[in-house]
């Protein structure tokens, strides 16, 4: 039976949410699988992933192959790079402990680009509203000065009558 990695779409119309399952490849994309790997919701940025690595490192050794969204899904997660390691552990190349060294490293890396990522889309978020903010700040500053002119004929209109009323009533 040939197993496929692959995505099985959730959520509602324009609002997709993806279960990652093995399945087999005969089955329909939203229909029966084997056994559900993890989540990917693309809808959010950075898109969040939830992954079962061990699990989909376990269905890679025993051939399932992934399909290209998987794969980069995968990649993207370790679970790739895991089950090469696991590759070189079971040929002699590096032990287990020298794996499982490279692949936390890696993570700690993978880690550190994500919150820099995230950190820098919070600040572009901030920039755009202190822009928006100061942008706003003109507009109501522009809106006062043109104003401000109306307000002083008016008052020196007022005076104007109240002067004639006086010299009237004299």
């Amino acid at each position: 039976m040939p197993v496929k990695i692959r995505l099985q779409r959730h959520g509602k119309k324009g609002k997709p949410y993806y279960w990652i399952v093995a399945a087999d490849s005969r089955a329909k994309r939203d229909g029966k699988y084997l056994e559900k790997l993890g989540a990917y919701n693309p809808n959010t940025n950075p898109a969040t992933i939830e992954l079962n690595v061990d699990g989909a490192v376990q269905w890679l050794q025993n051939g399932a192959q992934p399909t290209d969204t998987a794969k980069a899904i995968l990649s993207y997660k370790g679970a790739m790079l895991k089950n090469h390691l696991a590759g070189g552990v079971r040929k002699g190349a590096l032990t287990e402990e020298q794996a499982e060294s490279k692949f936390n490293a890696w993570l700690e890396e993978k880690a550190a680009k994500v919150e820099a990522k995230t950190d820098g889309l919070s600040k572009a978020d901030a920039d755009a509203k202190a822009k928006a903010l100061e942008a706003e700040k003109a507009v109501n500053e522009a809106r006062i000065a043109a104003a401000a002119p109306v307000v002083e004929e008016e008052v020196a209109e007022d005076v104007a009558t109240e002067e004639t009323a006086a010299n009237e009533e004299e």
